[in-house]
């Protein structure tokens, strides 16, 4: 996983976890984790910094790259965008994980309650069709939306702040849950770090 202050560098780096890999058991095992970041994640790692040198995007952070870059430049910043996001967001299970502060509010305001945005987000994860992920951003209003990124894309493309993301790559799931996409869904929500995502939401 990248640290922030890695991330407008020239040569992007792989760095540890916040957590072991054990510690979002039984959610998401330690072998899934192991493979999800230490061997998928290292390839997107791998593979932009070999395409960095002589793209004209050395030095610029994932989020300007991703906005301007096609191609396999953008395939693999934008996975490691995702990723740095995705793994950031989570701490081990809490019964009971709800938001608090402002995510807490925005949410009701543009959802109707937290229950009812659990359900629409759950429903455009599962359905998404093939590889990608579901998104919670804010758009330059704050207004809060959930969209379905296909393959490596992520709301920044459209201007957004990215929030809160569930991956729905097969890799993600697929040891623990193997085809039931839903109930893994359904079981993130105990390791959502609700702090990690407020943070996001109240930055400039």
């Amino acid at each position: 996983m990248l640290k922030t202050n890695n991330m407008g560098t020239e040569k992007i780096t792989l760095t540890a976890l916040p957590y072991t890999e054990d510690a979002l058991e039984p959610v998401i095992s330690r072998q899934t984790i192991s493979i999800h970041h230490g061997k998928h994640l290292q390839a997107y790692v791998n593979n932009l910094n070999n395409l960095l040198p002589g793209s004209g995007y050395e030095g610029k952070d994932l989020i300007e790259i991703v906005k301007s870059s096609k191609g396999g430049i953008f395939n693999n910043a934008g996975q490691i965008l995702n990723h740095e996001l995705y793994f950031k967001q989570f701490r081990t299970p809490q019964s009971d994980n709800q938001p608090k502060g402002n995510i807490a509010a925005a949410i009701v305001r543009d959802f109707g309650s937290f229950e009812a945005f659990k359900e629409e987000f759950q429903k455009k994860g599962a359905t998404l069709f093939g590889s990608g992920w579901v998104w919670l951003s804010a758009d330059t209003e704050g207004k809060l939306v959930i969209t379905q990124e296909q393959n490596a894309s992520n709301p920044a493309v459209s201007g957004n702040k990215p929030l809160l993301t569930f991956d729905v790559w097969e890799h993600a799931y697929y040891l623990d849950y193997q085809n039931r996409r839903p109930d893994h869904l359904s079981a993130l929500w105990s390791i959502i770090n609700w702090e990690v995502v407020e943070e996001r939401y109240n930055a400039k």
